[in-house]
């Protein structure tokens, strides 16, 4: 049984999904969630969830990312976890960090990467006056956005979207997505996950 730890930054959506994943069947099991903002809602719910929590405060870090990691790894390294997921956590890891996960931390990132790595990815293919967009899970590698591809959803850009809309819509293949993945990933198959609304 694989053990995982989640780190999230806010409301936790997709970190919800994946504990609700992890029945009897699965490959693996939720053993911390994390967050690097001690109000994140998400934390409630992982609690609720029965999950063990922590949030290490970055702006108490405020300058000095490699001490905001490393009050991090205390948490993760007593957790055990074989496999880390990023599900909406908001912080841009160091190489170091990434190092200490190589080939094992998953990140779902709402654009279909290679295209619009960082923020504003919707507005960035309304913009582009792009026919499809959607979300793309990935292995995390030092490079922003850029590691293998693990799976990925895709939406139809609708006449009338604006970026509110089309996220929403992401959003629900992301809830389909993500869990996909880890299934998959924690047997050992790292076969891309290909699904469209």
């Amino acid at each position: 049984m694989k053990r995982v730890a989640i780190l999230i930054s806010g409301g936790g959506s997709n970190m919800v999904r994946l504990l609700e994943s992890m029945t009897d069947d699965h490959p693996a099991r939720a053993v911390l969630v994390g967050s690097n903002d001690p109000a994140a809602a998400g934390l409630a719910k992982a609690e609720a969830a029965g999950v063990a929590t922590f949030a290490v405060d970055h702006r108490a870090y405020r300058g000095d990312r490699p001490a905001f990691e490393s009050a991090l790894l205390e948490h993760l390294d007593r957790a055990e976890p074989d496999i880390l997921c990023l599900a909406g956590f908001m912080r841009i890891l160091t190489p170091e960090f990434v190092s200490r996960f190589q080939d094992r931390m998953l990140n779902i990132h709402p654009s279909l990467l290679p295209k619009y790595p960082g923020l504003h990815t919707h507005q960035r293919a309304l913009d582009a006056g792009d026919a499809q967009a959607g979300a793309t899970v990935h292995l995390v590698t030092p490079e922003l956005d850029a590691g293998p591809i693990l799976g990925q959803a895709r939406v139809p850009v609708l006449p009338g979207d604006d970026a509110d809309r089309l996220a929403a819509r992401v959003l629900v293949q992301e809830h389909r997505l993500y869990p996909q993945v880890l299934r998959r990933f924690a047997s050992g198959d790292r076969t891309p996950v290909l699904i469209a609304e």
